[in-house]
């Protein structure tokens, strides 16, 4: 059984200078605009990803922006940014709460690693309530839509 640990009870290390982030988006990410907007709102994963891009010229950071609707492909992400990323920002969608792999991707790179969803998972189903890729980061923005990401990456510049 995996111990239960929330991402607001990490301990940080030694502060570090954050500009270089990695943001990657799970599956269906890239049907946002489609895919019950009701939930996820009505704007396109275009809009999305330049909307991480402003916030994050704003912040003076550059990111790099992924999507992908495959598991092995996001561990190969996480595992590649080890050395060329200062930080992570993951949206792991429906992987957050089956992906043992993406936590263990994580937690190998031990870089510093913000959750995002764009919906509250916390008032959602009960399925949705664990969440593995949770465990290896520092921080979780949940219900905040687009909004999330900001946070994420003005957490990642406090570190």
């Amino acid at each position: 059984m995996l111990p239960k640990v929330s991402c607001q009870q990490r301990p940080t290390d030694a502060p570090t200078t954050m500009k270089n982030i990695l943001v990657i988006n799970g599956p269906n990410l890239n049907m946002l605009g489609i895919r019950e907007p009701n939930i996820y709102g009505k704007q396109d994963y275009a809009t999305l990803v330049a909307f991480i891009q402003e916030s994050a010229a704003k912040l003076g950071l550059t990111v790099d922006v992924r999507q992908s609707n495959h598991e092995g492909v996001l561990v190969d992400w996480i595992q590649e940014a080890l050395g060329k990323f200062d930080g992570i920002v993951i949206n792991p969608a429906a992987y957050t709460h089956t992906s043992i792999a993406i936590l263990d991707a994580l937690k190998a790179v031990a870089l510093p690693a913000v959750e995002v969803h764009l919906s509250d998972v916390s008032a959602r189903e009960p399925f949705r309530q664990i969440s593995y890729a949770g465990m290896a980061c520092r921080k979780t923005f949940a219900g905040h839509g687009f909004g999330g990401y900001r946070l994420a990456l003005e957490y990642l510049t406090t570190l």
